[in-house]
């Protein structure tokens, strides 16, 4: 089905409005990768052109939550805890629900800057220690073993700390280390036979987020100088759409 480009009229920033502008973790993420792209969403109501979605992952996830919510609701620890020798549980709370849907999720009001920092979480499970760990799902399907190496994956990582940050502005207890719960679809089985098998890794992280500060501060500038930023030289899309003009 044809898909088509429409640039969005409401969520945009304007500058005098007192009513706290809404930033999501991905808009962070964005900014971070491409101030220009940033603008132009946030601004002008240009998105970057869409992906297909991944419902695959998203499958992932959801059964993922069912079965760790089964653990919540007994307030006993996962095998996958146990397997890794990590003294925890999931962490029983009103606002579970609410913290994991998008366009909700966790959300801090950063009166500096007047920006309302959310991000929705794939979990949070708790130690006796009284700390909150943020717990991020990943899938994916590769021969070697998954990860957090690649330079690509530093958006995973920011995206724990940026998670671990609000959380702590909140008021919340929140340890230095997080993980990621990284599913790996298996291809060495002989046949498909209707099921995709996974082999899951605990990997922990632990996160800084002594940058968040700083970015949020540029950001806000960047949404009040009333022009787009130049074109970032190493973003793909303002890339292409430089090269589209000059043809």
């Amino acid at each position: 089905m044809k898909k088509e480009f429409v640039i969005k009229s409401r969520g945009l920033f304007k500058n005098g409005d007192d009513k706290p502008f809404k930033v999501s973790r991905s808009g962070i993420e964005l900014f971070v990768e491409c101030p220009c792209c940033f603008y132009l969403n946030n601004c002008l109501g240009i998105r970057r052109p869409s992906g297909p979605p991944f419902n695959i992952n998203k499958a992932v996830d959801t059964l993922l939550k069912k079965e760790f919510d089964l653990h919540r609701a007994e307030k006993t620890a996962h095998p996958l805890m146990a397997q890794y020798g990590l003294d925890a549980v999931p962490y029983q709370h009103e606002k579970m629900d609410e913290w994991r849907e998008n366009f909700k999720g966790v959300q801090f009001l950063h009166e500096q800057t007047n920006l309302l920092i959310t991000g929705a979480v794939d979990d949070i499970w708790v130690n006796p220690a009284g700390e909150i760990i943020v717990v991020d799902y990943k899938a994916t399907s590769k021969t070697s073993e998954v990860n957090l190496n690649a330079e690509w994956q530093m958006g995973y990582k920011r995206q724990m700390e940026i998670y671990q940050w609000i959380l702590r502005q909140c008021g919340f207890k929140v340890s230095k280390t997080g993980y990621f719960v990284y599913c790996n679809g298996r291809t060495d089985k002989e046949a498909f036979d209707g099921k995709v098998e996974f082999d899951i890794t605990l990997l922990p992280y632990t996160g800084e987020d002594g940058w968040i500060e700083g970015v949020l501060k540029k950001l806000k500038k960047c949404l009040e100088r009333g022009d787009a930023p130049e074109p970032s030289t190493d973003c793909e899309f303002c890339g292409y759409a430089l090269a589209r003009r000059d043809v």
